[in-house]
């Protein structure tokens, strides 16, 4: 039986972690194309890929489906290379950029009839990065977007669905400007906020260290998406230009009203702009993944002992459970606890709430 076989371009987290998915096939071969030679040597140690080159085309000519896991402002100088190129006949396109519309449009302009592009967008990531990174269970129940354009052949669309069955998410079909107006809501315009008030506070700190200093627990949490990638942030939002222009007028209007609420000294309003505020927010299923990366981090009560903060670690390392930071909080705030515990996945953090109950710790998550 002849294998198919998956060309992943950008062997990073992304590329790895579909690299990885399609290696549950046996009869899947995968091979890595990334511009940097140690890139690739780390994926082939790792396991990650069967093969891995550093010319484009010896990447691609035997290619059934192409994965661009390559940043998002070069995707589409991808799908240019890629259409001059020896390629399978039928072969799938599809990119893992989170903007769609302009990847979609201009990849239309260019690629020819024996090829078919499908955009796609998994909605899962990690505060971790590269190759090393990479996991099998990355985009586990995770939504995963496609965007076919009118016209794109049903069959293609079904091949590719099929084939992501192997990450374990819940691929879904969108049209592209529904998506990029959807995820500039919930994925890119947070990420603006996060940095705003981040900067408002530093601004602030200039001139009262206290900002800093009192910042804990629920200012770290809110914004901790302000710590991404800035290159990565400043292609996407130059990518999304139409909707996430849209959406700052519609915040402005909002923070306008509340304000205006604030000013009129409105109790009955303001109460009512949290509650329906609070009444969405809480009807959001909790145990999925959404655009952006979740929190799986845990608080602790811990007794005043010498040694207690080993104890735990001790008995989590015994079941071969996972965790990725700790931090002992000083500001205890609204929550009853001063250790945070942060674990790989949500999986990791429900086997260490279980263990740390079993042996009577008190255990708390953020909601």
């Amino acid at each position: 039986m002849k294998k198919t076989t998956i060309t992943v371009i950008g062997v990073g987290l992304i590329g790895g972690s579909i690299a990885l998915s399609m290696r549950r096939d046996p009869n899947i071969r995968v091979v890595g194309y990334d511009l940097r030679q140690d890139c690739l040597d780390k994926a082939l140690t790792l396991g990650v890929i069967h093969a891995g080159t550093t010319d484009l085309q010896t990447a691609v000519r035997e290619a059934n489906v192409i994965f661009l896991a390559s940043p998002v402002e070069q995707i589409v100088a991808t799908i240019r290379s890629l259409v001059e190129m020896e390629l399978q006949p039928g072969v799938i396109i599809t990119d893992v950029g989170s903007t769609k519309a302009g990847i979609v449009r201009q990849a239309a302009d260019v690629i020819p009839y024996h090829v078919t592009f499908i955009g796609g967008h998994p909605m899962a990531g990690s505060h971790k990065s590269g190759v090393e990174a990479a996991s099998d269970r990355l985009m586990e129940n995770a939504y995963y977007v496609l965007t076919p354009a009118p016209g794109t052949p049903e069959e293609k669309v079904k091949q590719l669905s099929e084939l992501l069955t192997l990450t374990r998410a819940k691929v879904v079909q969108m049209d592209a400007a529904s998506h990029d107006q959807v995820v500039g809501a919930v994925s890119h315009f947070p990420h603006i906020l996060a940095s705003a008030l981040v900067n408002l506070v530093a601004g602030y700190d200039e001139e009262n260290a206290w900002h800093a200093t009192l910042a804990a627990g629920g200012f770290r949490d809110i914004t901790r998406i302000a710590s991404s990638n800035p290159q990565m942030w400043r292609d996407i939002l130059l990518q999304n230009r139409a909707p996430i222009l849209k959406i700052a007028k519609d915040w402005a209007n909002a923070l306008e009203d509340v304000v205006h609420l604030v000013e009129q000294g409105d109790p009955e309003g303001i109460e009512h702009f949290f509650k329906t505020a609070r009444e969405f927010r809480d009807s959001l299923p909790e145990r999925k993944t959404g655009a952006l990366p979740p929190l799986n981090d845990l608080y602790i009560d811990i007794p005043d002992n010498p040694g207690e903060i080993g104890r735990i670690t001790t008995l989590l390392g015994a079941r071969h459970i996972n965790i990725t930071n700790l931090q002992i909080r000083e500001t205890r705030e609204d929550v009853y606890g001063v250790l945070r515990i942060t674990f790989q996945s949500q999986q990791e953090l429900e086997k260490g709430e279980e263990v740390l109950r079993f042996f009577d710790y008190n255990v708390y998550k953020r909601t």
